[in-house]
């Protein structure tokens, strides 16, 4: 099946009331256990590249790009390639040719205005070249190690008035929104501000994206959706069940096996977690 293009996706999820199921991915492992858990359940799914996971990778983005694109390509369900939490230039335009059909542009840690000066010409550069293209407004805490944001301090939540003006002025396709999720959580207890959630889909005509969705359980990802969130980004929930599988597998010099054991939780864990949202 060729690539399919990640605003296609979310735009026949939105349709149907559901959310479109975005991993974050760091290795082939990653990319072949989504592939299957999305082939598992019979739903797209969205494979993501961050700006982080290249600079892991030396900083070479078509190695890794190349085999989730092959891996997208030999699915059996529509699979898309998106570039996410970019805020380097010159990775963002390497996107059109290595396949991606979407970017996250982040500046969200920048100032109101200055975030929007560099978003604005973030998409005109994206629409020029095709991309369907993501940006933030208000802070999703936890990246790198940060300690999350508390959900009262400002800019920790995103204000509906500031974001339809973001939206108008910058010319971004969707917009995730900050309403108490956290990235790199580990375990799944965090809550939604549900009242702002509708009041941020009330206030615009974009889809709605969730950023640090691993620290939700099922109800909470269920009611987003409900609420109008049309695509869910998950990555710590992956690598907790890479990680744990490799821990009770490792054994002897050989990696296939608790890579193998690693792969197959991952593949159970996309697949749990896209039938949350459907």
């Amino acid at each position: 099946m060729s690539l399919a293009a990640t605003g296609d996706l979310v735009r026949e999820a939105a349709a149907g009331g559901r959310a479109v199921a975005a991993f974050n991915i760091i290795t082939l492992e990653h990319a072949e256990a989504v592939v299957a858990g999305a082939e598992r359940v019979r739903t797209a799914v969205v494979l993501q590249l961050s700006e982080n996971a290249v600079k892991f990778r030396d900083g070479q983005l078509l190695p890794i790009a190349r085999a989730a694109a092959a891996c997208a390509e030999a699915a059996a369900v529509p699979v898309a390639l998106h570039l996410d939490h970019v805020k380097s230039p010159e990775l963002l335009r390497q996107a059109a040719d290595a396949g991606f059909a979407s970017v996250m542009y982040d500046a969200a840690h920048l100032p109101y205005g200055e975030n929007l000066e560099a978003t604005r010409s973030a998409a005109d550069w994206a629409h020029a070249n095709g991309l369907w293209i993501e940006a933030e407004l208000g802070e999703v805490g936890g990246k790198k190690g940060d300690a999350p944001l508390d959900p009262h301090a400002p800019g920790a939540r995103t204000d509906p008035d500031e974001a339809r003006r973001f939206v108008s002025d910058s010319g971004v396709d969707a917009l995730a929104v900050a309403i108490g999720s956290t990235h790199a959580m580990t375990t799944r207890t965090a809550a939604l501000d549900h009242a702002l959630l509708a009041r941020l889909a009330k206030a615009l005509d974009v889809p709605l994206v969730l950023h640090g969705s691993s620290g939700l359980p099922d109800s909470e990802l269920a009611a987003a959706v409900a609420g109008g969130i049309r695509k869910v980004n998950i990555g710590t929930a992956l690598n907790v069940a890479m990680t744990e599988a490799i821990r009770s597998n490792l054994t002897g010099a050989d990696p296939r096996p608790y890579l193998a054991a690693a792969r197959t939780a991952m593949t159970a864990t996309a697949a749990a977690m896209i039938s949350a949202l459907n």
